[in-house]
């Protein structure tokens, strides 16, 4: 089965932008760092060469992992799917039905999840649980700080805010 990582245009951009800032900006530095410790001669007490060369490997890791995840992307319009059940996409206004408490969340991509902004990745715990329901179900959560029961007060579509201003 081909994985495949729904995000929207905003987060498909995103990762565009943090692969070329990686590709054109910090490994070229983190280059001409090993250059310069290179230098500096004996390797196995040059702490400048070996923190250089761990900073290479983890700005290569971390292209690898990003051309994965562009690679499986579906961008996705959040706009052109149904919101009368939880999708991808849909702000959801949910109430513990313990405390009466409201949360609203909004459903994202994985690359796209900010949980203080109440955007969560559709593959949480939560939004798994969320996803197909219609208001008024009642649904049960295993979150990591235990169970807890959630009523679906609201299901809607609205324009997403992705970061502050």
């Amino acid at each position: 089965m081909e994985k495949m990582e729904p995000m929207t245009l905003f987060g498909y951009n995103k990762l565009q932008a943090e692969v070329k800032n990686l590709k054109n900006v910090k490994r070229p530095a983190v280059v001409k760092a090993i250059e310069e410790a290179l230098e500096h001669g004996d390797l196995k007490e040059n702490a400048e060469y070996h923190a250089a060369k761990e900073q290479q490997k983890q700005i290569d890791n971390r292209m690898e992992e990003l051309s994965e995840i562009i690679g499986c992307a579906k961008i996705v319009d959040p706009s052109d799917l149904e919101h009368s059940k939880v999708s991808f996409g849909s702000t959801v206004v949910v109430s513990d039905t313990n405390t009466d408490e409201e949360f609203t969340y909004t459903i994202v991509g994985g690359c796209e999840s900010n949980p203080d902004m109440g955007l969560i990745s559709f593959n949480s715990p939560l939004a798994k649980q969320l996803l197909g329901r219609e208001e008024g179900d009642d649904v049960k959560v295993n979150l990591p700080n235990g169970k807890i029961e959630f009523e679906i007060v609201e299901v809607r579509y609205q324009e997403i805010v992705f970061e502050c201003n």
